[in-house]
């Protein structure tokens, strides 16, 4: 905390020539009495700090003085000031202490540096969130974030993905952004798990303290879990032929088709295309929103599936609208009854 301070300290000297013990005082809210002994400290620490008694006086720095990020290159500048994902941070409730640090950051530069790092937020922008991003429950959070840097362990009510509700005492190993949605990778009973936030439906600290094993690093585990996790993924491959009016439509017909292959038009003019699903359920959705405009060449039973559905739809459809105009002609006669 104390270092943060001195830090403070020295870029507001070095941004404002002078300014008084109750000025830095009432800035970084602490006792004058606190200010005195911080400048005694960078004093010692070899800082040319300087006191000018009378009007106009207060604590400066030596003429000439500036501290710098001596050594950075424009590559490494530019890195460090490329935008970072602001509603991560906002998760997280850094978005003012990024920015005080990027300050800092910039306060240090040598000044022929500090117009390219201004530059890089007007050139790049990043964006992390999808186009069918959309908000998640994180009411568990903040509780969740400080048993991370209390090392507490948590019991969790969390929902699985069949509904079904589970009780668990947890030891919180670290949190991990995937795209713009947040787990919770925890160990218990000497296994590490990973819990989607959104689905913890109570989190409470408790006084026990995490126990973390041996050796766990997060990066390393996050990477084998994704790599896990897509190996052992359902496969249903499909061969399709598709109208050259919907090549353009192919990638956005559906979030869970994968594009493997797309081969030369045949003799209709028509693309067969080779797709990977996770299930047969997915694959049938995803060819009945292109209508008639791509047909199933494999696998049979899908090709079924599809024009199954397609009746079933039909059916469905024709009964609501025959029961909308039976509605609406008794609704005619009955009026014309009542006028009789």
């Amino acid at each position: 905390m104390r270092a943060d301070r001195l830090l403070s300290i020295l870029m507001l000297l070095q941004v404002h020539p002078r300014l008084t013990t109750r000025e830095l005082a009432e800035r970084l809210e602490v006792s004058e009495r606190t200010i005195h002994r911080d400048m005694d400290a960078l004093s010692s620490a070899g800082v040319p700090v300087v006191a000018e008694r009378g009007k106009g006086g207060g604590w400066g720095l030596m003429e000439h003085y500036q501290t710098t990020l001596t050594g950075l290159n424009l590559a490494e500048i530019q890195a460090l000031f490329l935008p970072k994902p602001t509603h991560l941070l906002a998760d997280l409730g850094w978005s003012q202490a990024f920015e005080a640090a990027l300050l800092k950051l910039l306060a240090a530069l040598p000044a022929a540096n500090r117009q390219q790092a201004k530059v890089v937020s007007q050139r790049i922008h990043v964006d992390p969130t999808g186009w069918h991003h959309w908000e998640e429950e994180m009411s568990a959070f903040p509780v969740l974030q400080t048993a991370i840097w209390q090392e507490r362990q948590v019991y969790l009510s969390y929902e699985r993905g069949n509904g079904k509700q589970v009780e668990r005492l947890v030891n919180p190993l670290g949190l991990v952004a995937k795209g713009s949605i947040w787990y919770l990778v925890a160990a218990v009973e000497e296994e590490v798990r990973s819990y989607r936030i959104s689905r913890v439906r109570n989190a409470a600290l408790t006084d026990f303290h995490c126990v973390r094993p041996t050796g766990f690093n997060l990066a390393d585990y996050w990477q084998r879990s994704v790599v896990e996790f897509q190996a052992n993924l359902p496969s249903y491959p499909v061969i399709v032929r598709v109208a050259p009016e919907a090549m353009s439509w192919l990638r956005y017909g559906g979030y869970f088709a994968r594009i493997e292959r797309v081969d030369a038009p045949d003799a209709e003019g028509w693309i067969p295309v080779s797709l990977r699903f996770d299930i047969e359920k997915a694959a049938c959705a995803y060819v009945l929103g292109f209508g008639a405009q791509m047909e199933v060449i494999e696998p049979l039973e899908l090709r079924d599936r599809v024009l199954q559905a397609a009746k079933e739809a039909i059916a469905f459809y024709t009964e609501v609208e025959s029961t909308r105009i039976n509605d609406a002609v008794g609704s005619q006669d009955w009026h014309r009854l009542s006028k009789d």
